[in-house]
């Protein structure tokens, strides 16, 4: 691969060369230079001098048509479909090499970085800017919704005004891949004056950010040539993925359950289902299994059957639960019962089972079931009174079902 850098005087570029949404830093265009069969292209950057003469400054990359995929088909033409399809591989292969290293790196850094978000009483101020402040969005996102207290701060905007929203007790976590992003640099100091511990994102470590940060996660990915490496794709990437992974582990170890997920997204398809309540699944009236505690278990086997709950309760004769015969109950007692069928329910069941309100959503209610490794519930008012059974299998069609 050859690279060139050359300097030219923007009026003496062809019209075609030059882009209309040209402007001061750092806008990039591509300029075909050569009909050679090599392709040449070149990153055109925007300057403006003290004399207010603009220049272009051209990187020209170099590369054989056979190696690069970009040059597959015509120059003037559409690129195929294989070619766009190849190109999309290629892209997403690099992006998961990049995660794969910065995986690779986790060590003790990130270990302090869970303990610093733990340590939190305030709220995480995620900040950035450019790439890394759209990386650094989609991480406050992230974090807000595993219910951590977390915003994204503009630091172009914080150092008019928006700094009001820091107090005692944040976190701030500062995004730069280079590390030397001015905005966000200038930044640091003041989060250091109101006593906020600080979290650096960053692909360079060496860099100012990273000297004043408490913690430095490192998501440096290989530089790769292609696409002429202006694209910021697989740094993106890595810095996102760096986000998820302590949005996740923050949440396991603060132990995080599904219930609380769902409190956190009433409007999302999980909330709405699993936010349901118990007494709007529970089976009732003639759907519910329920018998005498003096009834033959022959009584207790055809009411099973016919409602099909796999379960039925007990009750006393003001409807109290007393307690509960399953099918896993009758199993074990043809295994050790010469004589099953002479035994009566009060005999047989199991007292004091577990029961869930009428008012519990059925994530609650599920993880109940599932704690305790059973499929049905009992639900019961105030009175202690059965009005229904819940199944686990009710709750399940929910989390399936459109």
């Amino acid at each position: 691969m050859v690279i060139q850098h050359r300097r030219t005087r923007a009026s003496a570029l062809p019209d075609s060369t030059f882009s209309d949404k040209l402007v001061r830093h750092r806008v990039y265009n591509s300029h075909l230079l050569s009909q050679e069969p090599s392709i040449r292209r070149t990153a055109i950057t925007g300057l403006t001098e003290p004399d207010n003469n603009r220049y272009i400054h051209h990187l020209t990359i170099s590369e054989d048509i056979t190696e690069s995929i970009v040059s597959n088909g015509s120059r003037s033409g559409r690129k195929t479909a294989d070619d766009l399809l190849e190109i999309a591989r290629r892209v997403l292969k690099l992006e998961g090499e990049a995660i794969g290293e910065v995986s690779g790196r986790l060590g003790e850094p990130f270990l302090q970085a869970v303990r610093l978000l733990e340590s939190c009483r305030g709220k995480v101020i995620v900040t950035g800017l450019g790439k890394s402040g759209i990386a650094a969005k989609k991480i406050a996102a992230t974090l807000a919704s595993t219910g951590a207290p977390a915003l994204f701060l503009h630091a172009a905007e914080a150092v008019h005004g928006d700094m009001g929203v820091i107090s005692s007790g944040d976190v701030a976590v500062a995004v730069s891949y280079s590390g030397e992003t001015r905005e966000v640099v200038e930044l640091i100091p003041r989060f250091k004056l109101l006593g906020v511990p600080v979290m650096a994102i960053t692909g360079n470590t060496s860099s100012t950010l990273a000297g004043l940060a408490d913690c430095v996660l490192d998501v440096a990915v290989p530089s790769h040539p292609w696409p002429f490496g202006l694209l910021p794709t697989a740094s993106h990437a890595a810095s996102v993925a760096v986000g998820d992974a302590l949005a996740v582990a923050l949440l396991v170890s603060d132990g995080v359950q599904e219930e609380d997920f769902a409190l956190l997204h009433p409007g999302g398809l999980l909330g709405r289902k699993l936010l349901v309540k118990v007494s709007e699944l529970m089976h009732t009236g003639e759907a519910l299994p329920v018998i005498g505690p003096d009834a033959g278990m022959r009584q207790v086997l055809m009411e099973m059957t016919a409602k099909r709950l796999g379960v039925t309760c007990v009750v006393d004769e003001d409807r109290h639960l007393v307690g509960i015969v399953t099918d896993g109950d009758l199993r074990r007692l043809l295994e050790r019962s010469p004589n099953p069928l002479e035994l009566t329910a009060e005999e047989v069941m199991t007292r004091n089972p577990k029961s869930t309100p009428p008012g519990a959503i059925s994530a609650q209610a599920l993880h109940l079931m599932e704690d305790h490794a059973i499929t049905s519930l009992p639900v019961l008012d105030e009175a202690g009174t059965l009005i229904g059974v819940v199944h686990m299998h009710d709750i399940l069609k929910l989390e399936t079902s459109s």
